[in-house]
């Protein structure tokens, strides 16, 4: 065999890795000052908000420890809050009902109509449309909460009646949608308006997450004869599914800490109704934002003792929703 044949048909030599500071530092990625400056400033930003969540994390429980030493019910399932008692007797069972209760019926009413709306944004309407329905949409994503706690007292809560008395009428025997002709200041009614309040802003981020669909999928789903449904059902919503996950939990979020809404609508009680007609509850936000400037000093401490129980409420939900689309990473799209 040639010797030149023999030298091509060789593997090349490894290259020898970077010896120099330059070449070091240009393997790690930051070789200009500026690049230097940022990943300094986006580290220290990341190890300050951790910091600060810390910092709330040993403030809450610190003071909510105050409380609940001098708590004489049981903090988790007592069915009063009397802070000014001798000895105190609060508990957070009716909050706690309350708050899930109230999300649950918003993300139930919400999700589906938002993503409907931001796939039909994006797929079905005209564009001579798209433009004024999103406007109309980022405007109402900027309304204050108080303008729509206003809202929902004096327009939504008096046209309850009619829908009130059809789910009785027809859903009555479930128990939930019982009604004993109360006024309709309920639980349903406190969903319906956090619904309203979160669709913007799941609609927004599931309509951007929409957009970014790469064109070749729906283009190859298109040439193998798929109907429009098809590309949506096939190429869109599994792309966007991460993207979707984690705008309900935005929006979750919101619902979970609202506060000036739900004290404007709900008539609050403490006590747990097995119909969601039926009016009474209460929810964390509401019920430290209606009772803290009456608060002494203990009961200030009992307030941010439920505070607590609302921030670890909020972590959970947001920790399995990174869950959730740590699963389903492959439908990012980093990875389109």
């Amino acid at each position: 065999m040639d010797i030149s044949t023999q030298k091509t048909d060789e593997a090349p030599p490894p290259t020898a890795p970077p010896t120099t500071a330059e070449q070091k530092r240009a393997a790690r990625g930051a070789t200009r000052p500026g690049d230097r400056i940022f990943l300094g400033l986006s580290r220290g930003s990341g190890i300050l908000l951790l910091a600060i969540m810390a910092a709330i994390a040993v403030f809450l429980t610190y003071r909510a420890s105050l409380a609940i030493s001098e708590d004489e019910a049981n903090f988790l399932t007592a069915f009063e809050w009397n802070t000014s008692l001798v000895p105190p007797k609060f508990g957070i069972a009716v909050l706690a009902f309350g708050t899930v209760v109230s999300s649950i019926v918003a993300m139930v009413l919400a999700v589906p109509i938002a993503v409907a709306i931001a796939l039909f944004l994006t797929h079905y309407a005209p564009r001579k449309l798209r433009s004024p329905i999103s406007y109309v949409i980022d405007l109402l994503a900027a309304v204050p909460s108080i303008v729509y706690g206003l809202w929902g007292a004096l327009i939504l809560v008096p046209h309850m009646n009619g829908l009130f008395s059809w789910l009785d009428e027809y859903l009555g025997w479930t128990g939930i949608f019982s009604w004993d002709q109360g006024a309709p200041r309920s639980m349903l009614t406190v969903g319906i308006l956090l619904a309203i309040m979160i669709l913007p802003i799941i609609t927004n981020v599931s309509r951007e997450v929409f957009r970014q669909v790469p064109q070749m999928h729906e283009e190859a789903a298109l040439a193998l004869g798929a109907t429009r449904w098809e590309v949506v059902r096939m190429s869109v919503l599994p792309f966007g599914r991460s993207g979707v996950i984690s705008a309900s939990m935005l929006g979750l979020g919101r619902a979970l800490g609202e506060t000036m809404a739900v004290a404007t609508v709900l008539s609050p009680d403490f006590d747990i109704h097995a119909s969601l007609l039926n009016p009474g509850g209460g929810t964390f936000a509401q019920n430290i934002a209606s009772k803290f400037n009456e608060a002494n000093e203990f009961g200030r401490d009992a307030l941010i003792a439920s505070g607590l129980v609302l921030f670890v409420i909020t972590l959970l939900v947001n920790g399995a929703a990174r869950a959730i689309i740590a699963r389903r990473k492959e439908y990012s799209g980093a990875n389109a």
